[in-house]
């Protein structure tokens, strides 16, 4: 805490020395607005770098501090100066004079290439298995290579590419008000890609628009065209031909098939041809590693591992000695298709594409324009990342195995190895890799995911949506508003996380509640101050959407929180007052078993822990945080001399608490001494609110899990998966009408309590002719288990 008042104390010297000297740049607002304050001098927090663990070469490349000072552009802002023409005609046609001026390469003999590829040849020519050489005639085959590669690309064509970018551009300005880029982050990029690896881009999926957008951003940047791969499921036929068109990729059908189906063999020969011919060629290329938005199921998408196992296949067999990996990430203030994408079933067509544009358009006439920020981290090298992540492999064990056993009290000890939790089935070309191969994309995948996540900026509208839903759900004056704005702001870029917004407090608060309008209602009193109230039901869903893109930023003291609540909650009653929870001793080993218990309960894609991060060195990290923003207090050991008389044992033997970095597997035997090791809960005034605050975090989640276990008793069983989680998903929106809590009745939380009690062995599945059918497992069926799995979930719970 002192580290942290200190920062603040020399950030304001700081800024008093400075004057009026503030970095500026475009708030989207119209005019140029000085930097939000407080905010650690005069820059934000450089965030994206690569893993140090995995790719410590990587890190120290491709960076310089220098970098951090470039600033942003805004990169639809086109303008005279970006032609190379002047006058008051160049003015008015500067977006298509500058659509023409943009380079684009020359593909002629790329399908020509592809059909002379060794694999491609192999089974034309008989010599790998489903070749002519087993019955099939050599010309027949050679049609039907030319009809799969037909699907998967076609060669771009430059003007219609050039006419595209056109429109795209005129698009985003009616759409947005800015685009914001990292011009250090660009930098990076653009060394990576002169190094001579080609680049793949590994990018989240929040909205439909990514697919256009991020081919516009690498574009506008110089870097040549954008391959996209998309998803064939998500496309009509004409969509995907006039995506080809524009250098999209996609998989084809038959390349789902099974190993020995001849069409299979051929098709996934067919796709190896034509990423490696993108990768020789070094042409860039982006794959989505989340699914498109509003699929109820897996978030790390299926076929994103397929096209990155791909990349991984063809650098492991040489074809190019290393590749380039970008992790990227786009925020938008409001997803423009949120809406649609729920309720989207039926694949896109050139006509639900124009009828959303004109939509979009139609909104932007009566509504506030949003801001768009596209992050891309630091490249790193895939080679070395296939060295160095091996070593990071341990036991694993399932949630069944984990956590069973402690739920029905049958146990108290965890077991000390790691979770494995994998929801994204393995398809297509990823199954013909080997199974440590398989293991090595899945893993490189949610480590990049992850990365993106955690590195993304965090935008205006899910600050203002975290206060009104977790701190002023009954109302709150703009007055205070404009204080905890500015709170929760300054707590963010003290974490090293950045925003994605800036300029004078006031305009930008003003501003959002003018996004969230739908969902916040303004209401004048006498004083002439305005009370912000949120609106129930539709908007408080929408509301807890928006806050989950500030979980990451404070997610390791929400998860240090709830385990405080936890151990507190059989020792003091909840609603008992805060100095006396702060008499609780609370020891280093029962902080750890209780953060332990929520990791392995929490789902994997939320804690955003790495592969190469072990759940023991988190529990470090969020002891670490929870001291240091001041929650917990260290207190010396009852009967010990004190840490600080220093006459007859060394210092460094009794401190309380040792550095992160200090915490490696070596001293595993620090759990026997952390039970001298005691902590209490700190007295200072703003520490209530903020506990409550952190622990509000994770109850949206939590309390979805809890209101499962409730309705095991009351579904329908034996069900399919998505009928049951459709069943429990009326149950909470039953629920939220009776108490309020409409931040759990999400579809995607419902899920993701069936997926967890499955592999709890809560639900257990059997094969049927109808399909895979959900039934409550033996060890549930008791009203007694069920009660204890429903107390155990509650124990995080702060209301």
């Amino acid at each position: 805490m002192d580290s942290i008042l200190g920062a603040r104390l020399q950030t304001q010297q700081r800024s008093s020395q400075n004057g009026q000297e503030t970095s500026q740049w475009s708030s989207g607002l119209g005019t140029k607005l000085e930097a939000i304050a407080p905010f650690l001098g005069k820059y934000r927090p450089f965030v994206g770098r690569c893993c140090q663990t995995c790719t410590p070469k990587s890190w120290e490349s491709l960076f310089h501090r220098s970098i951090m000072d470039l600033g942003f552009c805004n990169v639809i802002l086109v303008k005279e100066e970006n032609t190379r023409f002047r006058g008051w005609l160049v003015r008015r046609l500067c977006y298509f004079l500058w659509s023409l001026e943009q380079h684009i390469p020359r593909c002629w003999d790329e399908l020509q290439k592809v059909m002379e590829s060794t694999g491609v040849q192999n089974v034309i020519s008989g010599r790998a298995p489903g070749g002519a050489g087993e019955g099939q005639v050599p010309g027949l085959v050679k049609k039907e290579v030319q009809r799969i590669l037909g699907h998967i690309q076609a060669p771009p064509r430059p003007f219609l590419i050039r006419l595209f970018s056109w429109a795209v551009l005129r698009f985003l300005n009616r759409l947005f008000l800015n685009v914001q880029l990292h011009k250090g982050h660009m930098t990076m990029v653009r060394q990576a890609a002169q190094v001579g690896s080609p680049l793949v881009l590994l990018s989240t999926h929040k909205s439909l628009l990514d697919g256009l957008l991020l081919p516009f951003v690498l574009f506008s940047q110089g870097l040549g065209v954008l391959r996209v791969a998309w998803d064939p499921c998500a496309c009509s036929p004409v969509l995907r031909a006039l995506l080809r068109k524009l250098g999209g990729i996609f998989l084809p059908p038959e390349a789902n098939l099974s190993l020995d189906n001849s069409e299979g063999v051929l098709a996934r020969a067919l796709v190896h041809a034509v990423v490696e011919q993108l990768l020789v060629s070094r042409q860039p290329l982006l794959i989505f590693l989340e699914e498109p938005p509003g699929t109820q199921g897996p978030w790390l998408s299926a076929l994103g591992q397929a096209w990155l196992g791909l990349v991984v296949q063809a650098v492991q067999a040489g074809i190019v000695p290393d590749a380039m990996l970008v992790p990227v990430a786009v925020t938008y203030d409001l997803v423009p298709d949120a809406h649609d994408a729920h309720h989207a079933t039926a694949p896109l067509g050139l006509w639900t594409v124009a009828l959303a544009v004109l939509r979009s358009l139609r909104g932007w006439c009566c509504s506030p324009r949003t801001c768009v920020r596209v992050h891309l981290s630091q490249p790193f090298s895939l080679q070395e990342y296939t060295i160095n992540a091996r070593s990071c492999w341990g036991s694993r064990q399932t949630l069944e195995q984990l956590l069973q056993p402690i739920v029905l009290g049958q146990s108290t000890v965890i077991p000390d190895t790691e979770k494995e939790q994998e929801w994204t089935p393995v398809t297509g070309p990823l199954l013909a890799l080997k199974e440590e191969d398989q293991l090595l994309v899945r893993r490189l995948g949610r480590h990049i995911r992850n990365a993106s996540v955690a590195s993304s900026a965090v935008m205006s509208t899910a600050i203002m949506a975290t206060l009104l839903l977790f701190k002023h759900r009954k109302g709150v004056f703009l007055s205070k508003l404009l204080g905890e704005f500015a709170w929760l702001t300054e707590e963010i870029l003290l974490r090293g996380f950045d925003v994605g917004f800036s300029g004078q407090l006031r305009c930008l608060v003003w501003h959002t509640l003018k996004l969230l309008r739908a969902h916040v209602a303004l209401l004048r009193i006498r004083q002439g101050d305005l009370l912000v109230v949120p609106r129930s039901s539709p908007g408080l869903m929408h509301l807890a959407q928006l806050s989950s893109e500030l979980l990451p930023a404070f997610l390791s003291e929400a998860v240090g929180a709830c385990a405080v609540r936890a151990l507190l909650a059989g020792r003091v009653p909840p609603e008992g007052p805060w100095e006396l929870q702060g008499i609780e001793l609370l020891s280093q080993k029962e902080m750890y078993h209780q953060v332990l218990l929520l990791l392995h309960l929490l789902p994997q894609d939320l804690l955003l822990l790495q592969p190469c991060q072990s759940s023991y060195c988190y529990c470090q990290e969020v002891l670490d945080r929870l001291i240091q923003c001041g929650l917990l207090v260290a207190e010396e050991t009852p009967g010990y001399q004190k840490a600080c008389d220093t006459g007859r044992q060394h210092l460094s033997a009794k401190l309380l608490w040792k550095p992160s970095g200090d915490f490696t597997d070596s001293d595993s035997d620090d759990f026997e001494e952390a039970e001298g090791r005691y902590f209490r809960l700190s007295q200072q005034s703003r520490c209530p609110d903020f506990f409550l605050f952190l622990c509000r975090l994770l109850s949206p989640l939590l309390k979805a899990f809890a209101q499962a276990a409730t309705f095991l008793h009351h579904g329908q069983l034996p069900d399919t998966e998505s009928c049951y989680a459709e069943q429990l998903f009326q149950f909470l929106q039953a629920s939220a009408q009776e108490d309020g809590s409409f931040e759990c009745a999400d579809p995607s939380l419902a899920i993701r309590a069936v997926w967890t009690f499955r592999d709890l062995g809560v639900l257990q599945q059997t094969p049927s002719p109808a399909g895979p059918m959900l039934h409550l497992s033996p060890a549930f069926t008791s009203r007694d288990n069920q009660e204890k799995l429903e107390q155990f979930i509650r124990q995080f719970i702060c209301d």
